[in-house]
């Protein structure tokens, strides 16, 4: 299954900068790093337990629906950038769904990207679109997929960010703000460590408390926007890292739409012990 992806290998150069040579986050970086502690316009009296709540309630009404998912990860080593692409079709209720997954390098426009499909089934998660595998599917169970890169989620498995969203900390009211014409309350926050390395592989996780302790901590940021139903619109979770990091923000739209996701035939289903790749996840 590694075969399709091995064409990939500055992409996963890249990704190994990430998190093993750069220097980590800090308190005051660029970006969402920025007003991370401010209150926004939010009342006196409102506490950050209290923006918690809302958060987790967000998070906890959205997951009992479905929604359109549009996601972008953006990669970067100061040098490189690549942004993998993830849109479909997700049925957190019914634990099933379909996403198409793509990777380019906006740097090298009209390239071929690599893509890949997912269908999420009956507890399980299959893989196909790859040329070479003639119409077979790769198949994992879904609570055994590991995340292999920073803000990675397991097989890019959509009720993965939303569990770390629910367990943003220190959040404050941002403000109000309009996303893909939907008014929403936006909250900013920050991951705990144990987010951060959430159901990542024991390599990866290795390399990430190791940086952890050469630079003194890392800070993972977390952003909600959430509409007047109490429903999230956007997610975003952050890593600068200087000139290098890792951005991972993903709309959901079309809360409630039915989705479609059948299993493939089993005839043409072969199970995998583990998935990695820049695809994957």
């Amino acid at each position: 299954m590694q075969r399709p992806l091995a064409p990939l290998a500055p992409f996963v150069v890249a990704a190994a900068l990430l998190c093993a040579g750069c220097s980590g986050g800090s308190e005051s970086g660029s970006g969402s790093a920025r007003g991370a502690e401010k209150s926004g316009k939010a009342p006196a009296s409102r506490s950050a337990a209290d923006h918690g709540a809302v958060v987790r309630a967000a998070v906890a009404g959205t997951k009992k629906s479905s929604a359109r998912i549009d996601e972008r990860i953006e990669i970067g080593d100061g040098t490189t950038e690549y942004v993998v692409s993830i849109k479909g079709d997700f049925d957190w209720a019914g634990a099933g769904g379909r996403l198409a997954v793509s990777l380019r390098n906006p740097a090298v426009p009209g390239k071929t990207s690599p893509r890949m499909d997912e269908i999420f089934a009956g507890g399980t998660v299959y893989v196909g679109g790859f040329a070479e595998m003639a119409g077979s599917w790769g198949s994992i169970r879904r609570d055994k997929a590991e995340a292999h890169y920073a803000l990675r989620a397991p097989m890019n498995d959509p009720e993965h960010v939303l569990r770390q969203v629910a367990q943003m900390r220190r959040i404050s009211r941002a403000g109000e703000e309009t996303v893909n014409g939907t008014p929403t309350v936006h909250y900013r926050g920050v991951l705990p460590d144990e987010t951060v390395t959430l159901r990542m592989a024991k390599d990866m996780r290795a390399k990430i408390d190791s940086m952890r302790e050469q630079v003194g901590g890392i800070t993972v940021y977390a952003d909600a926007w959430i509409d007047r139903k109490g429903r999230l619109v956007r997610t975003r979770l952050d890593w600068p890292m200087g000139e290098a990091g890792v951005k991972t923000t993903m709309d959901l739209s079309d809360h409630g739409k039915p989705v479609r996701a059948k299993a493939p035939d089993p005839g043409k289903v072969v199970p995998m012990p583990d998935l990695g790749g820049p695809l994957p996840g």
